[in-house]
């Protein structure tokens, strides 16, 4: 029997084929990413939108490095620092 592979997103934005799951999900039109269990992602995924943009990460530096950013309603702490080091501009 095959191994299952997933579909992720690598730092530069490529897919890569993985064994392992990613840890988190993101929207690619709005280059935001967060946790699978996200409650605000569920409820666009649940009325039906979200998925045909959805792409996954290994971790959040992967994300980071693709240019997504922290979504405020999962990771609020990550989300802070994000919009911190945004405004400063010698960040």
């Amino acid at each position: 029997m095959a191994e299952k592979t997933y579909r992720l997103i690598d730092a530069d934005g490529t897919t890569v084929e993985s064994a392992q799951p990613g840890t988190l999900g993101g929207h690619r039109r709005s280059r935001i990413c967060g946790r699978l269990d996200c409650p605000g992602a569920l409820r666009w995924l649940a009325r039906g939108h979200y998925k045909a943009h959805r792409v996954f990460f290994r971790d959040a530096e992967t994300a980071r490095a693709a240019g997504y950013r922290p979504c405020a309603v999962c990771l609020p702490d990550d989300y802070r620092n994000w919009k911190d080091g945004a405004r400063c501009p010698l960040a």
